[in-house]
């Protein structure tokens, strides 16, 4: 099993700043890939940012914008978001994939853009 706890959502101005970190704990041994998914009301959930063994990957709505990192002390991984659109809210899950395919899901942090 593996735990996440993300932290520092909240509602910012379009054009501002937030940054995201997610914690795992537990059998983080396995690790396969970690990343950041979103859901806007009435849409489906999708890809934001992901570090995988070999590459990172990003939405093209986010390059160039957001960046992702990995603290491998801390097994922590962060979503730094700059110049924050709109169409940029969304809850933001955490996620963690284990190198037997396992998914898990943090409980999910609110982000809102707006005037």
């Amino acid at each position: 099993q593996v735990q996440l706890v993300e932290s520092g959502g909240g509602m910012v101005q379009p054009g501002g700043s937030l940054r995201l970190s997610c914690a795992a704990s537990g059998n983080i041994f396995r690790f396969n890939a970690m990343g950041w998914y979103r859901q806007a009301p009435g849409k489906q959930r999708e890809l934001v940012a992901l570090i995988r063994r070999a590459r990172i990957d990003y939405a093209d709505a986010v390059k160039g914008r957001f960046t992702i990192s990995r603290d491998n002390v801390k097994n922590t991984v962060y979503l730094q978001m700059n110049s924050l659109k709109p169409e940029d809210t969304a809850v933001y899950y955490c996620y963690y994939n284990t190198l037997e395919l396992q998914n898990y899901w943090g409980q999910g942090t609110q982000v809102t853009v707006a005037s």
